[in-house]
């Protein structure tokens, strides 16, 4: 090997590692920073009251609820659509064409900007129903199906055409066959892209400023959705910029820090047990 060669793999090593590094890092300062300043002001009076003027009490239960109300709307809504849509195209649809078609349009929708969804949804959702949480969900299920589906179709090609073939070979319908074969052979990528659009769930913002309000209020599940809330996120916008309480501010986004991180890992250990058992 040249000494020039030599010293082009050495730059370029010290380069990649030094981009490593850098990304590294500012991983860790966000990390860091956020959760130094957020852990001090997490309080039990905090997560488990609602907020009162009266008394100048903050407390953030209502919007906790309200982001587990949206993201099991969404999930309910979002997950048989997006994998009926990718089975459909991967499996029944004999255009290519077409499917071609559909394919770079969801690619397209998953480039768009969520603030674009949420004046849509408002226009769509929030002018008929008007503000609620159900409108907030019913954008987001639009802007997280092509995630959904994409992930689920990219899983569904992972699995042998034999197994379909052998499956055929043995009398078993087309429905059957996707039911007992190939759906279990590919369950590992469709969870890992539920979980992953539960964590994009959990920190959109934009979209829902327009269609689900900014409202702090207890409500149960279908009061809820049917009434305007503020979530997580939303609330951390509205402390930070409308009220200056950027310790209540912080406080939420080491909640969503931590959430996002154990939803995170929860993906990479459910898509690695599935994958364990599917090799066994």
């Amino acid at each position: 090997m040249s000494t020039k060669r030599s010293a082009y793999i050495g730059i370029m090593r010290f380069l990649m590692w030094l981009c490593t590094g850098i990304t590294a890092a500012l991983v860790i300062f966000l990390l860091v920073y956020v959760l130094m300043q957020g852990f001090p002001n997490i309080s039990w009076e905090l997560l488990s009251t609602s907020p009162s003027y009266l008394s100048d009490r903050i407390g953030i239960l209502p919007d906790i609820l309200n982001t587990v109300y949206i993201v099991l709307a969404t999930l309910i809504i979002i997950i048989p659509l997006g994998v009926g849509a990718a089975v459909y195209l991967t499996e029944y649809a004999a255009n290519k064409k077409l499917v071609a078609v559909i394919e770079y349009a969801a690619e397209t929708l998953s480039g768009i900007p969520s603030i674009i969804y949420g004046l849509v949804g408002m226009l769509i959702f929030s002018n008929n129903m008007g503000s609620c949480l159900m409108a907030g969900s019913l954008t987001l299920v639009i802007m997280n199906l092509p995630t959904i589906m994409r992930t689920t179709q990219e899983s569904l090609k992972t699995v042998p055409q034999s197994y379909r073939e052998g499956a055929f070979g043995l009398g078993a319908g087309k429905w059957r066959v996707i039911r007992t074969v190939v759906l279990p052979g590919c369950v590992d990528g469709v969870v890992t892209g539920c979980i992953l659009t539960v964590g994009r769930i959990l920190g959109e913002s934009a979209a829902l400023l327009y269609t689900a309000g900014f409202a702090h209020v207890l409500n149960g599940l279908f009061d809820g959705l049917a009434s305007p809330g503020a979530t997580l996120t939303v609330a951390l916008y509205f402390y930070a910029k409308e009220q200056g309480e950027f310790g209540v501010a912080f406080a939420i986004a080491a909640i969503l820090m931590v959430l996002t991180v154990i939803i995170n890992l929860a993906a990479t250990v459910v898509g690695k047990y599935f994958a364990k058992r599917r090799s066994l």
